[in-house]
Protein backbone atom coordinates (compact mmCIF):
# COMPACT_ATOMS: atom_id res chain seq x y z
CA UNK A 1 0.00 0.00 0.00
CA UNK A 2 1.40 3.38 -0.98
CA UNK A 3 1.94 6.09 1.55
CA UNK A 4 -0.70 8.76 2.01
CA UNK A 5 -3.70 6.45 1.56
CA UNK A 6 -6.69 7.50 3.72
CA UNK A 7 -8.59 4.39 4.81
CA UNK A 8 -12.30 4.78 5.49
CA UNK A 9 -14.60 2.10 6.92
CA UNK A 10 -18.34 2.56 6.28
CA UNK A 11 -20.63 0.66 8.67
CA UNK A 12 -24.32 0.37 7.83
CA UNK A 13 -26.91 -0.66 10.41
CA UNK A 14 -29.68 -3.09 9.55
CA UNK A 15 -31.79 -1.35 12.25
CA UNK A 16 -31.58 2.17 10.76
CA UNK A 17 -34.84 3.82 11.73
CA UNK A 18 -35.49 5.50 8.37
CA UNK A 19 -34.95 2.31 6.43
CA UNK A 20 -32.26 3.61 4.09
CA UNK A 21 -31.01 0.86 1.82
CA UNK A 22 -27.39 -0.19 1.71
CA UNK A 23 -27.38 0.80 -1.95
CA UNK A 24 -28.51 4.36 -1.23
CA UNK A 25 -25.90 4.73 1.52
CA UNK A 26 -23.14 3.32 -0.67
CA UNK A 27 -24.01 5.63 -3.56
CA UNK A 28 -24.09 8.73 -1.34
CA UNK A 29 -20.72 7.93 0.25
CA UNK A 30 -19.05 7.08 -3.04
CA UNK A 31 -20.31 10.29 -4.62
CA UNK A 32 -18.31 12.46 -2.20
CA UNK A 33 -15.70 10.15 -0.67
CA UNK A 34 -14.49 8.08 -3.63
CA UNK A 35 -11.58 10.42 -4.32
CA UNK A 36 -7.91 9.88 -5.17
CA UNK A 37 -6.05 8.89 -2.00
CA UNK A 38 -9.16 7.47 -0.30
CA UNK A 39 -9.67 3.73 0.21
CA UNK A 40 -13.30 2.87 1.00
CA UNK A 41 -14.48 -0.32 2.67
CA UNK A 42 -18.21 -0.98 3.16
CA UNK A 43 -19.72 -3.37 5.68
CA UNK A 44 -23.36 -4.14 6.55
CA UNK A 45 -23.39 -4.77 10.28
CA UNK A 46 -25.76 -7.46 11.50
CA UNK A 47 -25.10 -7.04 15.23
CA UNK A 48 -23.20 -4.90 17.76
CA UNK A 49 -20.60 -7.66 18.08
CA UNK A 50 -20.14 -7.64 14.32
CA UNK A 51 -19.61 -3.86 14.39
CA UNK A 52 -17.08 -4.13 17.19
CA UNK A 53 -15.11 -6.77 15.31
CA UNK A 54 -14.97 -4.59 12.21
CA UNK A 55 -13.77 -1.59 14.20
CA UNK A 56 -11.08 -3.59 15.96
CA UNK A 57 -9.84 -4.77 12.56
CA UNK A 58 -9.95 -1.20 11.24
CA UNK A 59 -7.89 0.10 14.14
CA UNK A 60 -5.22 -2.49 13.51
CA UNK A 61 -4.97 -1.85 9.78
CA UNK A 62 -4.53 1.92 10.06
CA UNK A 63 -8.06 3.07 9.19
CA UNK A 64 -8.41 6.79 9.96
CA UNK A 65 -12.14 7.40 9.54
CA UNK A 66 -15.25 5.45 10.51
CA UNK A 67 -18.51 6.46 8.84
CA UNK A 68 -21.62 4.92 10.34
CA UNK A 69 -25.11 5.01 8.85
CA UNK A 70 -27.53 4.77 11.73
CA UNK A 71 -28.84 6.60 14.76
CA UNK A 72 -27.87 7.28 18.37
CA UNK A 73 -28.13 3.58 19.23
CA UNK A 74 -25.41 2.75 16.72
CA UNK A 75 -23.29 5.64 18.01
CA UNK A 76 -23.60 4.14 21.49
CA UNK A 77 -22.73 0.69 20.18
CA UNK A 78 -19.57 1.62 18.28
CA UNK A 79 -18.43 4.66 20.26
CA UNK A 80 -16.83 2.77 23.16
CA UNK A 81 -14.53 1.02 20.68
CA UNK A 82 -13.17 4.40 19.55
CA UNK A 83 -12.38 6.01 22.90
CA UNK A 84 -8.84 7.29 23.10
CA UNK A 85 -8.06 6.32 19.51
CA UNK A 86 -7.22 8.45 16.48
CA UNK A 87 -10.04 6.84 14.50
CA UNK A 88 -12.56 9.63 13.76
CA UNK A 89 -16.31 9.00 13.82
CA UNK A 90 -18.61 10.47 11.19
CA UNK A 91 -22.37 9.92 11.44
CA UNK A 92 -24.71 9.60 8.46
CA UNK A 93 -28.04 10.05 10.28
CA UNK A 94 -30.50 7.32 9.31
CA UNK A 95 -31.96 6.74 12.79
CA UNK A 96 -35.23 7.75 14.40
CA UNK A 97 -34.11 10.65 16.58
CA UNK A 98 -30.56 11.44 15.46
CA UNK A 99 -29.71 13.54 18.51
CA UNK A 100 -25.96 13.18 17.93
CA UNK A 101 -26.16 14.35 14.31
CA UNK A 102 -28.56 17.18 15.11
CA UNK A 103 -26.24 18.57 17.77
CA UNK A 104 -23.43 18.90 15.24
CA UNK A 105 -25.72 20.21 12.48
CA UNK A 106 -25.07 17.21 10.27
CA UNK A 107 -27.75 17.33 7.53
CA UNK A 108 -30.49 14.75 7.94
CA UNK A 109 -30.59 14.22 4.18
CA UNK A 110 -28.28 11.30 3.39
CA UNK A 111 -26.67 12.82 0.31
CA UNK A 112 -26.06 16.20 1.96
CA UNK A 113 -24.71 14.51 5.09
CA UNK A 114 -22.14 12.55 3.05
CA UNK A 115 -21.08 15.74 1.30
CA UNK A 116 -20.82 17.74 4.54
CA UNK A 117 -18.76 15.07 6.28
CA UNK A 118 -16.36 14.79 3.33
CA UNK A 119 -15.04 18.29 4.13
CA UNK A 120 -15.57 18.14 7.91
CA UNK A 121 -13.04 19.07 10.57
CA UNK A 122 -11.99 16.70 13.34
CA UNK A 123 -13.00 17.61 16.88
CA UNK A 124 -12.33 15.87 20.18
CA UNK A 125 -15.48 15.71 22.29
CA UNK A 126 -16.35 14.63 25.82
CA UNK A 127 -18.01 11.33 26.68
CA UNK A 128 -20.13 10.52 29.72
CA UNK A 129 -20.19 7.26 31.66
CA UNK A 130 -22.90 5.77 33.86
CA UNK A 131 -21.45 3.14 36.20
CA UNK A 132 -18.65 2.82 33.68
CA UNK A 133 -20.86 2.46 30.60
CA UNK A 134 -20.18 5.22 28.03
CA UNK A 135 -22.89 7.47 26.66
CA UNK A 136 -22.51 10.13 24.00
CA UNK A 137 -25.80 12.04 23.88
CA UNK A 138 -27.93 11.57 27.02
CA UNK A 139 -28.49 9.28 29.97
CA UNK A 140 -31.86 9.11 31.76
CA UNK A 141 -32.67 7.71 35.20
CA UNK A 142 -36.38 8.41 35.78
CA UNK A 143 -39.47 8.69 33.52
CA UNK A 144 -37.05 9.44 30.70
CA UNK A 145 -35.73 5.88 31.09
CA UNK A 146 -39.12 4.25 31.64
CA UNK A 147 -40.51 5.55 28.36
CA UNK A 148 -37.64 3.82 26.51
CA UNK A 149 -38.81 0.56 28.05
CA UNK A 150 -42.26 1.08 26.51
CA UNK A 151 -40.79 2.33 23.22
CA UNK A 152 -38.70 -0.80 22.78
CA UNK A 153 -41.87 -2.88 22.84
CA UNK A 154 -43.14 -1.09 19.73
CA UNK A 155 -42.67 -2.98 16.43
CA UNK A 156 -42.05 0.30 14.59
CA UNK A 157 -39.53 3.09 15.02
CA UNK A 158 -40.00 6.84 14.80
CA UNK A 159 -41.24 9.77 16.85
CA UNK A 160 -44.93 8.81 17.02
CA UNK A 161 -44.38 5.56 18.99
CA UNK A 162 -41.85 7.44 21.13
CA UNK A 163 -44.49 10.00 22.13
CA UNK A 164 -47.01 7.22 22.74
CA UNK A 165 -44.50 5.49 25.02
CA UNK A 166 -44.03 8.75 26.90
CA UNK A 167 -47.78 9.08 27.40
CA UNK A 168 -48.07 5.52 28.68
CA UNK A 169 -45.25 5.97 31.19
CA UNK A 170 -46.60 9.37 32.25
CA UNK A 171 -49.37 7.45 34.01
CA UNK A 172 -47.46 4.26 34.82
CA UNK A 173 -44.10 5.54 36.08
CA UNK A 174 -43.65 5.35 39.86
CA UNK A 175 -41.54 8.25 41.08
CA UNK A 176 -38.95 7.77 43.81
CA UNK A 177 -36.60 10.06 45.77
CA UNK A 178 -33.09 10.79 44.50
CA UNK A 179 -30.10 12.09 46.45
CA UNK A 180 -27.20 13.46 44.40
CA UNK A 181 -23.68 14.55 45.20
CA UNK A 182 -22.15 17.11 42.83
CA UNK A 183 -18.38 16.93 42.32
CA UNK A 184 -17.93 15.43 45.77
CA UNK A 185 -18.93 18.63 47.56
CA UNK A 186 -22.64 19.51 47.36
CA UNK A 187 -25.64 17.29 48.09
CA UNK A 188 -29.15 17.91 46.75
CA UNK A 189 -32.28 15.87 47.39
CA UNK A 190 -35.13 15.48 44.93
CA UNK A 191 -38.24 13.94 46.55
CA UNK A 192 -40.01 12.86 43.35
CA UNK A 193 -38.21 13.75 40.10
CA UNK A 194 -40.22 12.93 37.00
CA UNK A 195 -37.40 13.67 34.61
CA UNK A 196 -33.74 13.16 35.49
CA UNK A 197 -31.48 13.43 32.46
CA UNK A 198 -27.74 13.82 32.16
CA UNK A 199 -26.80 15.43 28.86
CA UNK A 200 -23.50 15.45 27.04
CA UNK A 201 -25.05 17.10 23.97
CA UNK A 202 -28.06 19.37 23.52
CA UNK A 203 -30.53 16.94 21.97
CA UNK A 204 -32.74 14.05 22.94
CA UNK A 205 -33.38 13.61 19.23
CA UNK A 206 -36.17 14.58 16.90
CA UNK A 207 -35.38 18.26 17.52
CA UNK A 208 -36.08 18.09 21.28
CA UNK A 209 -33.41 20.17 23.02
CA UNK A 210 -33.19 18.87 26.59
CA UNK A 211 -30.00 20.83 27.42
CA UNK A 212 -29.87 23.82 25.04
CA UNK A 213 -26.57 25.16 26.41
CA UNK A 214 -24.66 21.86 26.51
CA UNK A 215 -21.26 21.91 24.86
CA UNK A 216 -19.50 18.88 23.46
CA UNK A 217 -15.95 19.75 24.52
CA UNK A 218 -16.08 21.77 27.75
CA UNK A 219 -15.20 18.88 30.08
CA UNK A 220 -18.63 19.03 31.73
CA UNK A 221 -21.93 17.18 31.67
CA UNK A 222 -25.30 18.78 32.42
CA UNK A 223 -28.00 17.50 34.76
CA UNK A 224 -31.60 18.41 33.90
CA UNK A 225 -34.26 17.71 36.54
CA UNK A 226 -38.02 18.31 36.49
CA UNK A 227 -39.87 17.54 39.70
CA UNK A 228 -43.17 15.71 39.66
CA UNK A 229 -45.17 18.76 40.75
CA UNK A 230 -43.63 20.88 37.98
CA UNK A 231 -44.06 18.39 35.16
CA UNK A 232 -47.71 19.16 34.47
CA UNK A 233 -46.97 22.90 34.28
CA UNK A 234 -44.20 22.22 31.80
CA UNK A 235 -46.55 20.29 29.53
CA UNK A 236 -48.32 23.58 28.88
CA UNK A 237 -44.96 24.99 27.72
CA UNK A 238 -44.07 21.97 25.59
CA UNK A 239 -42.77 24.21 22.81
CA UNK A 240 -39.81 25.15 25.02
CA UNK A 241 -38.40 21.68 24.41
CA UNK A 242 -38.10 22.55 20.72
CA UNK A 243 -37.31 26.27 20.67
CA UNK A 244 -34.18 26.02 22.86
CA UNK A 245 -35.61 27.74 25.96
CA UNK A 246 -36.37 24.77 28.23
CA UNK A 247 -33.56 25.72 30.61
CA UNK A 248 -35.19 29.13 31.15
CA UNK A 249 -38.37 27.67 32.64
CA UNK A 250 -38.52 28.06 36.46
CA UNK A 251 -39.60 24.43 36.85
CA UNK A 252 -36.39 23.12 35.29
CA UNK A 253 -33.17 22.70 37.25
CA UNK A 254 -29.97 22.60 35.17
CA UNK A 255 -26.55 22.05 36.71
CA UNK A 256 -23.17 21.35 35.12
CA UNK A 257 -20.70 19.01 36.75
CA UNK A 258 -17.72 16.71 36.26
CA UNK A 259 -18.91 13.89 38.47
CA UNK A 260 -22.29 13.07 39.90
CA UNK A 261 -23.11 10.36 42.42
CA UNK A 262 -26.78 9.44 42.39
CA UNK A 263 -28.53 7.44 45.10
CA UNK A 264 -32.05 6.25 44.31
CA UNK A 265 -34.42 4.62 46.77
CA UNK A 266 -34.55 1.45 44.67
CA UNK A 267 -32.96 0.02 41.50
CA UNK A 268 -34.54 0.91 38.16
CA UNK A 269 -33.48 0.74 34.51
CA UNK A 270 -31.56 3.61 32.94
CA UNK A 271 -31.36 4.71 29.32
CA UNK A 272 -28.15 5.58 27.53
CA UNK A 273 -28.51 7.22 24.10
CA UNK A 274 -32.01 5.82 23.78
CA UNK A 275 -30.99 2.25 24.67
CA UNK A 276 -32.42 0.63 27.82
CA UNK A 277 -29.96 -0.75 30.36
CA UNK A 278 -31.26 -2.98 33.14
CA UNK A 279 -29.46 -2.53 36.45
CA UNK A 280 -29.73 -4.11 39.89
CA UNK A 281 -28.05 -1.10 41.45
CA UNK A 282 -29.86 1.83 43.00
CA UNK A 283 -26.71 3.97 42.92
CA UNK A 284 -25.40 5.39 39.66
CA UNK A 285 -21.99 7.06 39.29
CA UNK A 286 -21.87 9.56 36.42
CA UNK A 287 -18.46 10.69 35.15
CA UNK A 288 -17.09 12.67 32.22
CA UNK A 289 -14.20 11.60 30.03
CA UNK A 290 -12.87 14.88 28.60
CA UNK A 291 -12.27 14.93 24.84
CA UNK A 292 -12.16 11.15 24.67
CA UNK A 293 -13.75 10.74 21.22
CA UNK A 294 -12.73 12.18 17.85
CA UNK A 295 -15.66 13.09 15.59
CA UNK A 296 -16.20 14.69 12.19
CA UNK A 297 -17.99 18.04 12.42
CA UNK A 298 -19.15 19.84 9.26
CA UNK A 299 -17.32 23.10 8.63
CA UNK A 300 -20.64 24.92 8.38
CA UNK A 301 -21.71 23.71 11.86
CA UNK A 302 -22.37 26.48 14.34
CA UNK A 303 -19.92 26.66 17.25
CA UNK A 304 -21.54 25.23 20.40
Amino acid sequence: MSRGVHKILVLMSARAGLGKSAGAITRAVRRYWDQPGNELTFHSSMSPDDSRRQIERARHNGTETLLIAGGDGLVNSVGPELLGSALALGVLPTGSGNGFARHFNIPLNLDRAARALASARRQNIDVGTANGRPFFVTCGLAWDAALVCSFEKSPIRGLVPYFLAGAIEYFAYERQPFEVLFDGSETLRFPDPMLFTIANLTEYGGGAKIAPQAQADDGLLELVVIAGQDFNRLLASFNRLYDGTLDQHPGVLSRRFRQLDVHRARPAPIQVDGELVATREADVAIRVLPKALTVLVPEAAKKR
